[in-house]
């Protein structure tokens, strides 16, 4: 089979992909945290993407997480043959970027050093995220009218025909995306034990939604912060795509992060 050409619509599929791709503690994107920093594009089909995280000790499990999360993404496009992921300016770079281009977990590329499953760690976010967007919808529903014995009465479906509105629409999205890991049947909302929440409980159960959401976004301004004086600028940088080789000695186009 040839080798797939690089089209001009291939930079924007890679970062789709790499949009999807969530930092684990702040449930955000890492393109627009501004983490990633240069995406090279070959003609073989192979794509080499560079990141860097706002210190040199960051958590060197979440940052293996998110370059394992970003080679599986952009692994999916059926133009693709191989992708190479590189942390720079980070005090464990060499055995994450090892471990991650060699389809090595985290215990395998750490050792002894690594302190339990990547797995497990990785369910523990998903779920604070969940509780983070349960927050967010509850919130926005209950502003709107909704009675709180209403609302814990829905299940999915019924959550899925309610007239929210474009905004009321995105954040029931973004927050049925992360409901199946809770389990608990076909409720709308439930702990994340998969348990029914009772009515008489539900601002109880907010206030604990919201000091989860509250530490995860002081975290997220401190790292927008450290990494803004990291790179002596405002933090939002274009993502710099390269085509080819012999692009690296000309102008190339940039396209901005989300």
């Amino acid at each position: 089979m040839a080798a797939a050409r690089v089209k001009p619509e291939f930079a924007a599929q890679v970062q789709a992909c790499l949009a999807t791709v969530m930092d684990p503690e702040l449930d955000e994107s890492v393109t627009e945290l501004g983490f990633v920093t240069e995406v090279e594009l070959l003609e073989e089909g192979a794509v080499h993407i560079g990141f860097r995280l706002p210190t040199y000790w960051c958590a060197a499990n979440f940052a293996f997480l998110m370059a394992d999360d970003m080679r599986r993404a952009v692994r999916a496009l059926p133009w693709v043959t191989r992708v190479r992921v590189q942390l720079h300016d980070h005090m464990y770079a060499e055995a994450i970027n090892e471990g991650v281009a060699e389809g090595a977990g985290f215990q395998a590329a750490f050792g002894t050093e690594a302190e339990g499953g990547l797995e497990a760690l990785r369910r523990t976010f998903l779920l604070k995220a969940f509780q983070r967007r349960q927050e967010a919808l509850l919130q926005h529903l209950l502003d709107g009218g909704h009675e709180p014995a209403a609302l814990v009465a829905l299940d999915i479906a019924a959550l899925r025909r309610l007239p929210l509105g474009a905004e009321g629409e995105a954040l029931a999205e973004r927050y049925l995306a992360r409901r199946e890991l809770a389990g608990g049947g076909e409720l709308a909302f439930v702990d994340t034990e998969g348990h029914a929440i009772e009515a008489g409980a539900v601002q109880g159960h907010l206030r604990g939604l919201r000091r989860v959401g509250v530490n995860a976004e002081f975290n997220g301004a401190l790292c927008r912060g450290l990494l803004a004086v990291r790179d002596n600028a405002d933090g939002v940088q274009p993502i710099r795509f390269v085509r080819n080789a012999a692009e690296r000695r000309a102008p190339v186009p940039s396209f901005p992060r989300a």
